[in-house]
């Protein structure tokens, strides 16, 4: 287990599918700031501006774009995380699922709404963690997570977070989606400074508030796999699609396109 970590935390994350990491990407902030700059002047193929007509501010969130933006690469090869990764989730492996770039310029009105990300991936499994690192200060617009939400028996509901309808045709096999502020539900959510991670399970209902700071909100979210991880069919395209992956129900994600990127010593 990296130092960085103690048993503690991979409890927290087994039991309340959601933990806070401080410090575990210090010294790649300014590599990752060069990185998300890049990715801004030169969008990938899934960028997406999340604003409707009269809503304030910007709210941009971009994703797999890891092999070809360098600093991403850099932070993913190098540091800590995938390490990290392996004890959170008791996995002997770590899989490279995506990154994926969120920013919300100052006086940004638009919400986060409540999510998990399970039901957008055509991947299942129990072991696979978020990690969710602002590259600024951030208070008030920080992401927010329900404890224990990773535990649920239905997942919830996805919806497009643009036209904010169901992103799958038969939403009796999904809960609806909850307002946790006004159900009482345990939000877990913290002052971060860039550097500090949240670490939270794919299943786990999670959100944010707009940014009315006057400042930006730049975050970068790694998505990571455990061993059990395992190529699903969903009743629709998913988020992201990954068009022609050519995979089955059950494969494991293939490797080429998905790299490991941590085995234990012992493997």
């Amino acid at each position: 287990m990296h130092d960085i970590i103690t048993q503690d935390h991979v409890d927290t994350f087994q039991n309340d599918g959601v933990v806070l990491i401080r410090g575990l990407f210090d010294g790649y902030i300014d590599t990752l700031r060069q990185g998300v700059e890049q990715n801004l002047n030169s969008p990938g193929p899934y960028a997406a501006e999340n604003l409707q007509n009269g809503e304030s501010g910007r709210f941009f969130d971009d994703y797999c774009n890891w092999h070809r933006i360098a600093p991403f690469e850099k932070l993913i090869r190098e540091s800590a995380v995938a390490e990290v990764a392996a004890s959170l989730m008791n996995s002997r492996k770590v899989q490279l699922f995506h990154d994926h770039v969120l920013i919300k310029e100052p006086g940004t009105s638009k919400a986060t709404p409540w999510h998990q990300d399970s039901p957008y991936y055509f991947v299942d499994g129990q072991q696979n963690v978020s990690f969710w690192a602002p590259l600024d200060p951030v208070s008030d617009a920080t992401l927010r997570c329900v404890a224990g939400s990773h535990l649920w028996e239905k997942p919830v509901l996805p919806t497009r977070w643009l036209a904010e309808d169901n992103f799958y045709p038969d939403s009796d096999d999904y809960l609806p989606v909850p307002d946790p502020d006004k159900e009482g539900m345990d939000i877990r959510e913290w002052t971060l400074e860039p550097g500090d991670a949240v670490a939270f399970s794919f299943s786990t209902l999670h959100g944010a508030r707009g940014n009315h700071a006057a400042t930006r909100r730049r975050a970068f979210s790694l998505r990571l796999l455990g061993d059990d991880a395992r190529y699903v069919e969903r009743p629709g395209p998913t988020s992201p699609p990954f068009p022609g992956h050519a995979m089955q129900a059950g494969d494991r994600l293939r490797e080429d396109w998905f790299p490991m990127i941590y085995s234990t010593p012992d493997d």
